[in-house]
């Protein structure tokens, strides 16, 4: 069965996913609801204990702020929510711009800030015709041209061109290397003017309620930031910070270059064609483009510049909580090929009663769950060093074969050479072939004896086992231990509260945690897994791992707790240039052993029906004990 990527936002720019300003239910009265889980940070971080004693499955202690705090009211926390970022990219094209944004604007959103990506090349493609604006393009698109039966496009293989043009919708507005020659001051102003445009957009989006917008595009030159800088002094409580991605690595901008081939420029354009345009477009862009440094700081203008997908990182003038977010997240990226496998403990006891929370030990169907996890991990490890290293050996065989062909286009500014001989080509090869899956693997578990037991079939010596609170799951609070029925019974207006707002509704009584609370906890293990450059296998709860699927699948956290992920599935998530790539496994206990299934009819979002069970009546929301042992599954 297939994978699905999970590339630009499934949800793109949707409702906030993280409403600051509202935790807890203020209509139930209840004191502790007024307190958001900042005021339970501050009250441990005091040297107070009653949260870390209430139970060993209660949250660690931790001294947090998540954003800058005005007032911490009953039922409500305000913040300043007036604080606004508009973050720019600068760039040459290849360099990684697109992967930092689209990994930058999940990140943000996950933990509930409303961030919008607005990228100018889009605009760019509507801006006008090739024809119109470039003669060049012709050229492209006579010579690009493929064979085909059909009538096509006079500038690609498309079928169902104009009658009267002879091109399709996309040729129309396709824009070859000459559109980017500096020299070229019609297609410049037009740029510029597309540049400035977005940017007007951006700002009316902030303005209507946004938090932070990201400025896609190459913004290379002074002049064109400078441009920026001076139209966002006319607007108050806007913060501006540049980030720069710089890549010096010959590798990663070959295989970018190969990638850029396929974007909505180059459609039906041959690809050998369609990157020696790229290349020169390449070049166009080094003759004008300017690093962002001492322009910038004479204006004090706060800049991160990533260079080599953050194998460096350089600061200036880093003032902002949101603005030290997005430079620390920066800060732990790598391209590693690793696998993310997310898995839910094997069914305990309290799962087959129908309980939730508690510390139970696994029943006999977990144990054999157990240890068929072990098996697999251990088989889908030699499968995944093997795929990685025929994916490096096809990559290094594509780039090579070019390498002696074509020049390479890697600016003196950012200190690169182009691999322009046959040593470079053997080294380039060399350098791929040696590039394997890290020896380390980690199998991360919470604090709960569920999971541990889980993970007690891995040999210690070939895994790195390691137990993490942070993993343990939402802590229901008076309700612990308590089935949904009972909980129905026994306190009704919680049980409708819940269905009402399952993310931001939080347990009753201490430490009684909300999924809002838990992307909070989870911020950390979300850096930790970005900064790794080995594969891991989480074993958590279903509150975990819809949080940590939701982050890593960019799905909204108002779908985050109506995900159906029962017992035995294993979730592998792979990282990639372009996107995460999602495979699912499924546990089958005749066979005793995992069949891969389609992942994206896999990821199901239940919408319960908001209505207030009877005292006998089945609860309406799925119970902890569902399982994927039964044959339905």
């Amino acid at each position: 069965m297939g994978g699905v990527f999970f590339d630009t936002p499934r949800f793109a720019n949707s409702v906030p996913f993280f409403r600051f300003q509202r935790f807890g239910i203020p209509t139930l009265g209840r004191p502790e609801t007024a307190i958001g889980w900042v005021a339970i940070s501050l009250l441990a971080g005091s040297g107070q204990s009653a949260v870390a004693s209430s139970s060993p499955h209660t949250p660690e202690t931790t001294l947090t702020f998540p954003v800058a705090m005005l007032t911490i009211g009953h039922g409500e926390v305000r913040t300043d929510s007036d604080h606004k970022l508009v973050v720019v990219m600068v760039g040459l094209p290849a360099r990684g711009k697109s992967y930092i944004v689209k990994k930058l604007k999940r990140y943000l959103s996950w933990l509930g800030f409303q961030t919008k990506i607005f990228n100018v090349g889009d605009r760019r493609r509507l801006a006008g015709s090739a024809d119109e604006y470039e003669t060049a393009g012709e050229d492209l698109q006579r010579v690009g041209r493929k064979d085909s039966g059909e009538a096509p496009c006079s500038g690609c293989s498309s079928p169902g061109a104009d009658a009267q043009t002879a091109e399709c919708a996309q040729c129309e507005t396709r824009h070859s290397s000459a559109f980017f020659d500096p020299d070229n001051k019609k297609a410049r102003q037009i740029r510029e003017q597309v540049a400035l445009e977005v940017f007007e957009d951006l700002l009316r989006w902030l303005q209507a309620g946004g938090q932070i917008a990201i400025h896609d595009a190459t913004n290379s030159t002074i002049e064109r930031r400078h441009a920026l800088i001076s139209r966002l002094k006319c607007e108050t409580d806007v913060n501006l910070m540049f980030v720069e991605s710089i890549c010096t690595d010959r590798d990663i901008i070959n295989r970018n270059i190969k990638l850029k081939t396929h974007s909505p420029d180059y459609v039906g354009i041959d690809p050998e064609v369609a990157e020696a345009d790229f290349r020169a477009r390449l070049r166009n862009y080094e003759r004008a483009y300017r690093s962002v440094g001492a322009a910038e700081e004479k204006l004090d203008v706060q800049y991160c510049k990533i260079i080599d997908v953050g194998k460096k990182v350089i600061a200036y003038n880093i003032q902002g909580f949101l603005e030290s977010q997005v430079v620390f997240y920066l800060m732990n990226m790598n391209l590693e090929p690793r696998v993310i496998y997310i898995t839910r403990h094997g069914e305990s006891e309290d799962n087959a009663a129908g309980r939730i929370g508690g510390d139970a030990s696994l029943s006999a169907n977990g144990s054999k769950y157990a240890r068929a996890l072990a098996r697999f991990i251990d088989r889908r490890r030699l499968e995944f060093a093997v795929e990685v290293e025929e994916y490096n050996r096809l990559v290094a065989q594509t780039i090579c074969s070019t390498a002696s062909s074509t020049p390479g286009t890697c600016s003196e500014a950012e200190g690169a050479v182009s691999p322009d001989s046959a040593a470079d080509a053997l080294r380039l090869e060399q350098s791929l072939l040696r590039r394997r899956v890290q020896p380390g693997f980690e199998v991360w578990t919470s604090m709960l004896k569920r999971t541990m037991e889980t993970a007690e079939f891995f040999d210690a010596q070939r895994y790195r086992i390691k137990n993490i609170r942070s993993l343990n799951e939402i802590y229901a609070g008076k309700c612990e231990g308590m089935t949904y029925q009972e909980i129905a019974q026994k306190f009704p207006d919680e049980f409708e509260a819940r269905q009402l707002d399952k993310f931001y509704y939080r347990y009753p009584g201490i430490g009684g945690e909300s999924y809002a609370d838990v992307v909070m906890r989870l911020q950390q293990v979300i850096v930790e897994l970005e900064r790794i450059r080995h594969s891991v296998l989480l074993v958590t709860h279903r509150a975990m791992a819809r949080t940590l699927l939701a982050y890593l699948m960019d799905i909204p956290t108002t779908h985050m707790p109506s995900m159906e992920l029962p017992l035995g599935y294993i979730y592998a998530c792979e990282p990639r240039p372009f996107g995460n790539f999602l495979r699912v496994w499924r546990y089958d206990p005749l066979r005793d052993d995992f069949v891969e299934i389609d992942a994206p009819s896999t990821l199901k979002i239940r919408y319960p029906q908001v209505s207030l069970p009877t005292a006998t009546s089945a609860p309406p929301l799925p119970s902890p004990a569902e399982t994927a042992y039964s044959a339905k599954n």
